[in-house]
């Protein structure tokens, strides 16, 4: 059995470019589906996996350890950069695809079985539609209550929001005071019995990112998410260490030094890797291990496609750690006519059901992805009051 070729199909979601990528073998209907969607920079990502491809054709995909060394290490430049490995971790996943299909079994199943019955889905407020996540304005605590009250009619039980807005090095009161108004106005809305989480996208600086963090404790966040750049560890770690909330990272590293550093220094209560991004669901496998050392959660980061989807959910019902699964369904109305999905989902509790198709259990329908070409994404640009540049 050999690769004799990987395709990208790239498919406009508005705010992102989902791009598919299709290994194929030489095996007649055998192919695998992958995903390596990353915001601004598809071009870079759809030319680094034809670089990558020169690699893999004539080669078994069933040896996805070896070709996944492969990838990341020959070629000189190892693929620990953000395109490269995203490219990578769009390949992995499909080998990974292949591997369940060869042997008539989903991911799951070949990493030992099934460690939970079911697998609970977030949403982001508004379902992941740009305008209500990425644009409510910040001083709106009422819209923040109203779509947490949506969040919840839609039978999901935990959401996250963007409720801390974009702030400069340092503030005043006012930005801690509308991110408070927000949380209050959405505690207020769902109850108790709803897990809030806070996502502040790395936007304020490790000193306003503590101010955050302490001003929204008393509300019982589920996590408190990216409080200042990871670039900034020690910070990150301090913040945790600050405050009762678990504090939530990982959207942004790549690879398992990555988060080894993350995790020596206790620097989170939860790890958020994507596996899109981080390499893979080879290199995911092996960060959640490394998570269970620690005994810290792992909830990875899921914006992107239904491939990306389908991966987490296979990855956390094999995954002890993994404690549940970003979800969005509104981003684009016509997000189901693409794929086909091996798992169920109960609308009440939002809670996902296994799998039990081959593989990753999907295909995409290259029909429908050939209606939505690629667009430019819709560019996101912070400037500060002053004219500085800003964190989106």
């Amino acid at each position: 059995m050999k690769i004799t070729g990987i395709e990208t199909l790239v498919c406009h979601a508005r705010m992102r470019n989902w791009i598919f990528v299709k290994v194929l073998t030489d095996q007649p209907g055998l192919w695998g589906w992958g995903e390596a969607t990353l915001e601004w920079h598809t071009q870079s990502v759809v030319g680094a996996i034809k670089d990558i491809e020169q690699l893999l054709i004539g080669e078994d995909p069933r040896r996805i350890e070896h070709l996944w060394q492969m990838m990341y290490r020959q070629h000189f430049w190892h693929g620990n950069g953000i395109v490269r490995g995203t490219a990578i971790s769009g390949i992995d996943i499909a080998l990974w695809d292949i591997l369940g299909k060869v042997h008539g079994v989903s991911c799951h199943e070949l990493w030992g079985g099934r460690v939970r019955d079911y697998i609970r889905l977030y949403c982001h407020l508004g379902g992941g539609k740009m305008e209500d996540f990425y644009e409510t304005a910040p001083n709106d605590a009422k819209r923040f209550g109203d779509l947490a009250q949506q969040a919840v009619e839609e039978g999901f039980t935990a959401f996250k929001s963007m409720a801390v807005p974009e702030t400069m090095s340092l503030e005043g009161l006012k930005p801690v005071k509308y991110a408070v108004a927000c949380v209050e106005a959405m505690r207020n809305a769902v109850g108790d019995d709803i897990d809030i989480m806070v996502d502040c996208h790395a936007r304020p600086s490790p000193r306003m990112g503590m101010q955050f963090a302490k001003a929204l404790e008393p509300y019982g966040l589920y996590f408190f998410e990216e409080p200042c750049w990871p670039e900034t560890m020690e910070d990150i770690a301090l913040i945790q260490r600050a405050v009762s909330t678990p504090i939530a990272s990982g959207e942004r590293l790549i690879g398992v030094h990555a988060f080894r550093e993350m995790l020596e220094k206790r620097a989170v209560s939860v790890i958020q890797p994507d596996i899109t991004h981080c390499g893979g669901l080879s290199e995911a496998r092996k960060i959640a291990a490394l998570a269970d050392a620690y005994r810290v959660s792992m909830a990875p980061h899921n914006p992107q496609g239904p491939v990306s989807t389908a991966a987490s959910i296979e990855l956390g019902f094999a995954t002890p750690s993994y404690i549940i699964c970003e979800s969005v369904h509104k981003d684009v109305e016509w997000r189901q006519d693409v794929v086909s999905e091996g798992f169920t989902v109960q609308e009440k509790g939002r809670i996902v059901l296994p799998n039990n198709k081959p593989g990753l259990g999907i295909e995409i329908n290259e029909e429908e992805v050939k209606k939505h070409p690629f667009q430019q994404e819709v560019l996101q640009r912070t400037f500060y009051k002053d004219g500085s540049v800003g964190d989106w």
